[in-house]
Formats: structure tokens, sequence, C-alpha cells
């Protein structure tokens, strides 16, 4: 599909620059959610015909970002998906991570501390450097959430790489955006209802099978059995061989809206959704007198501004005086210039 047709497929009230907080639905998505809350209401359906959309959104997910469905476990969250890899952490592992980086992909690994683990938080732009032969595994986020910031990907995962370290990343804010190969990671994290713009609840995780092998899958229940539908009761333990042994038992009502913009995603070209998000950002950082950068997301500091974009109806995150706007493939001109206008009128 061509980004001008799949642009046409959401319902958006003006002034949402808010995408880094959560996405908004395309057409295919509200119709499918829609669907399932009217068959739950009735019983209209088993839980089959809703469980199907779990292997659409998965097959879905390992096209956009490269790597084999069978290297994707699916969840609700990404530190449910990040405490395996923690938790195989031996004492004395030494973990890299940014600071002031986004907790869900650095808490799983301080709360390992108690037992040994070492967490070293380092300057984003001093990652690269900072990683050495001391260093078991490096985790990072490759867009800040906080202002955008995309991480020096081929870079850390060279250096990382140099140095038998793990690479364990947080891509929630990037993945659906920003084109990148997941399979250079050993491990790459998305919830999926921010840029994936799927209901919250739906995560993924690409788990490369050389890390799945030091991994114990302490979450499991029925959904991680090789055969689900004959795992429901009793002994022997019977997982899948491949990523599925992850799986935490989906809630069915987000994968159902999960499915279709995740195949809509992975139709489109993630190259031209990237130009169109970044040009709109670009565009904003111009009106305030800023340098263009190369992120969907900003953060600027503008006096009043949460004033200022209330009163004019903008929805963008603000803190302590910090506008962090973000934009997608629904944003509009007209939407960047709306916030333009209420900051420097």
């Amino acid at each position: 599909m061509e980004l001008a047709q799949a642009r046409k497929l959401w319902q958006v009230e003006p002034g949402w620059l808010n995408t880094a907080t959560y996405g908004l639905p395309p057409d295919p998505v509200w119709t499918a959610v829609q669907q399932v809350l009217a068959e739950w209401r009735s019983g209209g359906v088993s839980f089959e015909v809703w469980d199907a959309a779990v292997d659409r959104s998965r097959a879905a997910f390992a096209r956009l970002v490269g790597v084999d469905p069978a290297d994707v476990s699916i969840g609700a969250a990404v530190s449910q998906l990040v405490a395996p890899i923690a938790a195989a952490l031996p004492p004395g592992a030494t973990v890299v991570v940014p600071e002031g980086e986004f907790t869900s992909i650095l808490f799983p690994w301080l709360v390992q501390e108690e037992r040994g683990v070492r967490v070293r938080a380092v300057p984003l732009d001093g990652l690269v450097d900072a990683i050495d032969a001391g260093t078991d595994l490096v985790a990072f986020s490759l867009v800040q959430s906080a202002d955008g910031t995309v991480a020096a990907y081929d870079e850390i995962v060279a250096a990382a790489r140099s140095h038998d370290a793990l690479v364990v990343v947080d891509a929630t804010q990037a993945c659906g955006w920003l084109p990148f190969d997941a399979a250079r990671a050993d491990a790459v994290l998305v919830g999926a209802y921010k840029w994936l713009m799927a209901p919250r609840g739906a995560a993924f995780a690409y788990l490369a099978p050389v890390l799945r092998e030091r991994l114990r899958p302490d979450a499991a229940g029925w959904y991680a059995g090789k055969d689900p539908h004959s795992s429901y009761y009793g002994t022997p333990l019977r997982l899948a061989d491949d990523a599925r042994r992850f799986d935490l038992s989906p809630s069915w009502l987000c994968y159902a809206g999960a499915a279709p913009v995740l195949e809509l995603l992975a139709d489109l070209d993630l190259a031209a959704v990237r130009d169109h998000d970044v040009a709109l950002a670009n565009r904003f950082l111009a009106g305030l007198g800023r340098p263009p950068g190369d992120s969907a997301i900003v953060s600027v500091e503008v006096p009043g501004a949460q004033e200022k974009l209330a009163a004019a109806g903008v929805r963008a995150a603000v803190r302590a005086g910090r506008v962090r706007a973000s934009f997608h493939l629904y944003t509009t001109e007209a939407d960047v210039d709306l916030a333009l206008d209420a900051l420097t009128g």
C-alpha cells in the first residue's frame, strides 16, 4: 500500500502530537476491536477465533523487523519480556546502560543487583566507548523516550560484539517509524501501543536462538506449550522448541487490534514512514528556530508551553516546561502549524 493511501485510514482530531505516549488506531484496528467486543459481549464465538490474531501479529511483527517468526515471543509489556534475560545473568555480570534510561529497560537489571549483578550507567553518547572487556551485556533504547535521541545502533552492536557482550534493545519508541535490523541484536523488545498503534497489552520480543539457550521460561503456562491446546492440564513439562516457550498467555482483545495494524505497517515502505515523520518533526523545530534532527520525537523548552498548547487544543507531552512532541502517519502539517501558532503567538 502507498503511504498516501494508508494515511487516509485514521480519524484523528486536529492537534495530536503525542504518539510517544500512545499511538492512534487506524480504521481496520477500530473495526477489529469493535467486532471482538461484540463477540465477547454475546458469547458468539470460541476463543480460537480471536487467537488466530496472535499468529498474524507475530508473523507481521517478524516481517516488520526482519526476523523469523519462530524467534518472536509475545507478551504484555517490555519489562516482562526483559525479565528472563535479566534473571539469567550470573552473579558478578556487568550491564552497561545509558544514564536516564527509561525504566522498563533499566529496572529489570537493577533488581538483580541484590544477587551481585552490576549495573553501570554512562552518558548515551559515551555508550560505545564504555563497552569493554568487563561488559557482559549492554541494554538501551533505540530511540530515547525523553527526547527522541536515536542511539548509534550499529556502533553499539559492533562494540559489544568485539567484547562478546550481549545486546538488548528496547525499540518501543522506534519500531513503526524507524527502519532497523532486529537480528543484529540478541534481543529486541517492543511495546506495541505507541508507534505500532495497537491496543495496550500487546508486546513482542525478538529472542535470538543463541540467547534463548541461556534463558529459563519462568512464566511458562499453557500458551508456551509445544501444542497449547494439549497443554491445559498435567505433567510432563512440554514447552515449545522456539521463542514461543517464552509466550505469555495473550490478551485476545489487544492482539485482535494488533494484527491489522502490524500487517498494514509491514506492507508499507518504512523508510517513507520515517521520512514523513521526521519531516514533520523538522517543520516543528524550524518553526521554533531550532536546527533539524533525525527523529520523529523532539523535545524543546518553551516558556508556558503547557498552558499555550492546552488552550489551542494541542495534545503533546509537557514535562518541566519542555515540550515533547511526536509525529506519525496521521500527523499533518496543519497539526504542526497549530502547535507552532500556540507556542509562538
